[in-house]
């Protein structure tokens, strides 16, 4: 499977879809305003014709990845592909009308309403058969076993044999390409092992998953092995795996969960997205938007911090440290030193209220949290968001696990400058501290949306004015 031809393939019907809509379009504009001196003359000759031709459809591509209709290229269902098309369609159009077209000089206002519907029904219509010539061929693929998911099941007794047969057998098929499978509890013999490869314990998912480039993990344990669910989604939840499970047990699933087909046999899906597709995209965009404008706005901020760090005391300006984000990918992040040098020789520390480590300049500085603005560096990166949970370091996450197991619900996000937690209760002086703050940031992963993200802002806003910070 060559996923990034996929995505080449739906962003170039996309691109030829918003030309020949803009171009019928165009030329309906012509012949509506001066139907008795309309020519194909007229309309290429035309500077504002060319004009769309560039800006439409780059507009468009634009908010189709925003949309998120560039992921998971191949499983892709033709009735919520038409739903998002219908929906995106709307906003588009929308958008183009109120931008480009409502200034346009017209026979009477009745024309706007009819330029809006021509509008939007060609780039629906031509959109969504493009879109649906590709899927329904991919989806014939997949039915037909030509394309596959590499696929571990977790488990190895009765409920694992029947799944795997049924599945196996199922026509049209379900995509799953089994290499092999887990066990969930040891026993002396595993009856699955007649089909498939022992591939190792369900703890050894995350090594088996990144060596075998799995996509989709089934879980399919026994009644009496209920209580392990919970334990093996902990051991994938921080990869991009697709993870089901057989109905049997979905009384004993914590989240949301949704079936994944009407035909053949049927499992349930744990939800792995936090937010909608188009939410997480705006989200990026806005990280991306507000870090440069951030950036360009605090040179002057950073020119003062900068001879207030020198002056405070001898070292470096800025202070690196790494640290670990989304799925445990460690990092580096950035902010003005606001401590001597030397203040943590050997076991790392967190700081505290009356830390005697902590420089003046650092401590006004962390009263308004202003150390931490060239972490937007770090966020046009990619590393962080503007929004998330504080990143740790290991030393301290290593802690926080045999105390707080659920932490590691944390590193399904990007961390942020702010966070749910930071607002709320602030900077934390030990490992008990940390965990307490964890409520608030598990409370924010669970709720994850743009309007809790501004939301958040808004409080760090005048937390940072008011000089409340902890």
């Amino acid at each position: 499977m060559n996923r990034q031809l996929q995505r080449i393939r739906y962003i170039f019907a996309d691109w030829v879809s918003a030309v020949v809509a803009w171009t019928l379009f165009f030329m309906y504009r012509k012949f509506s305003v001066l139907p008795d001196h309309f020519s194909l003359v007229e309309v290429f000759t035309d500077v504002k014709f060319y004009f769309g031709i560039i800006i439409i459809p780059l507009f468009w591509l634009i908010l189709y990845v925003i949309a998120g209709y560039y992921r998971k290229v191949f499983r892709k269902s033709r009735v919520k592909e038409l739903s998002q098309i219908f929906s995106t369609t709307i906003v588009g159009v929308t958008i183009i009308f109120f931008t480009l077209i409502l200034d346009d000089v017209v026979v009477s206002y009745r024309s706007y309403l009819q330029s809006f519907l021509v509008l939007f029904g060609l780039q629906f219509v031509i959109t969504a058969v493009s879109h649906l010539v590709i899927t329904t061929r991919t989806v014939k693929k997949v039915h037909n076993k030509i394309i596959g998911f590499n696929t571990v099941i977790v488990g190895s007794s009765d409920n694992a044999v029947k799944m795997f047969l049924d599945l196996d057998k199922q026509f049209p098929s379900s995509g799953n390409k089994f290499i092999g499978f887990v066990n969930a509890k040891k026993y002396d013999q595993y009856k699955l092992a007649e089909y498939l490869p022992h591939l190792g314990y369900y703890k050894d998912l995350p090594s088996i998953i990144k060596d075998n480039s799995v996509e989709e993990v089934i879980i399919a344990v026994e009644r009496l092995e209920h209580e392990l669910v919970e334990n093996v989604i902990a051991e994938v939840e921080n990869t991009t795996v697709v993870i089901k499970i057989i109905p049997i047990m979905q009384d004993f699933l914590m989240g949301a969960v949704k079936t994944t087909a009407i035909f053949g046999e049927p499992l349930i899906q744990v939800s792995p997205d936090l937010m909608p597709a188009w939410q997480e995209s705006l989200k990026r965009l806005i990280d991306i938007v507000a870090s440069l404008v951030a950036v360009t706005l605090l040179l002057p901020v950073y020119a003062f911090l900068a001879i207030g760090v020198k002056r405070s005391s001898n070292g470096p300006i800025f202070y690196s440290q790494e640290r670990i984000g989304l799925n445990g990918k460690p990092f580096n992040i950035h902010k003005f030193r606001s401590m001597y040098i030397g203040a943590e020789k050997g076991t790392p520390q967190l700081s505290s209220t009356n830390d005697n480590r902590i420089t003046r300049f650092g401590k006004m500085m962390r009263k308004l949290r202003l150390d931490e603005t060239p972490q937007f560096y770090t966020v046009l990166k990619g590393d962080m968001s503007l929004v998330g949970p504080r990143p740790e370091r290991q030393f301290f996450i290593d802690q926080i696990m045999k105390k707080a197991p659920h932490y590691r619900l944390l590193q399904r996000v990007k961390p942020g400058i702010t966070s749910w937690g930071q607002v709320k209760f602030g900077y934390a002086s030990n490992v008990d501290e940390m965990i307490k703050r964890l409520k608030f940031d598990i409370l924010y992963v669970e709720n994850m949306s743009l309007a809790m993200d501004f939301k958040i802002m808004a409080y760090t806003i005048i937390i940072v004015l008011q000089g409340s910070g902890k």
